[in-house]
């Protein structure tokens, strides 16, 4: 299993025991109103819109909140303010490749906060498409096995059409072909596997390998831009050791 793999198990398992309850509401509300928005109102013919709405449920929030998200997104709340979801590059300390996703209401507070949070941690906010080039978009599917074997798993997703998958200590790390996105999560949901975490994400090329000290300082960075709030998403180019996640 990737060092990667093992920090976005880390980071879930993180997630769950965030105090800040009304920051996960945020982001899991604009997720579903971004997602009403591009595929429709209908858990049942949206499959991203299904899983954030799983996901929000998992994360206990109020079904009302949920609905209000949706009606954003399908344009039937006229009330909320437009949201837009737009992507910043970068480098990040030690040379490492950052990609950050946001969703925002306003881009001036968006860019002044990343700017701060790069330049204060010794990095820099680039221009789009200087570091773009270093990823490859991919769907990710994250899951208990459930009791399935490692075999099992491979033959069922790779026949939905995955490329990869990481198993170890019981959780799983499925990746595949954006195109193949629903495929992957019919599959899982068929075969009876809840999914604890899907999408669409950026996985670096080629991975840059830092010392222990170097690795820490980058996931540091990582964790204080992800507490920003308009921030959905990360991704860099950070090979992580299991000396580094050791130390974390």
């Amino acid at each position: 299993m990737s060092g990667h793999s093992k920090w976005s198990t880390i980071k879930r398992k993180k997630a769950v025991t965030d105090a800040k309850r009304g920051a996960v509401f945020t982001r899991l509300a604009r997720e579903i109103t971004i997602a009403a928005r591009e595929g429709g109102g209908s858990p049942e013919t949206n499959f991203t819109l299904r899983l954030a709405i799983d996901k929000a449920k998992g994360e206990n929030m109020p079904s009302d909140n949920i609905d209000r998200a949706i009606k954003r997104g399908t344009g039937e709340d006229k009330d909320g303010a437009t949201l837009e979801q737009v992507t910043y590059e970068g480098f990040g300390p030690n040379g490492v490749a950052v990609i950050v996703e946001a969703v925002t209401d306003n881009r001036n507070r968006t860019v002044s906060e990343l700017r701060h949070a790069f330049s204060r941690n010794g990095g820099t906010l680039g221009e789009t498409g200087s570091v773009n080039w270093q990823f490859d978009r991919v769907a990710f599917f994250a899951f208990a096995a459930q009791g399935k074997s490692e075999e099992e798993l491979f033959e069922l997703v790779v026949e939905a059409g995955a490329d990869d998958i990481w198993y170890e200590d019981g959780q799983v790390e499925v990746t595949g072909p954006v195109d193949a996105f629903k495929r992957i999560g019919d599959a899982l949901r068929q075969a009876g596997i809840g999914i604890d975490d899907a999408g669409l994400r950026m996985q670096a090329k080629q991975e840059l390998e830092l010392s222990a000290s170097e690795s820490l300082q980058v996931l540091r960075f990582i964790e204080n831009l992800e507490e920003l709030d308009d921030v959905q998403a990360t991704a860099s180019n950070l090979k992580i050791s299991d000396e580094a996640l050791a130390q974390l």
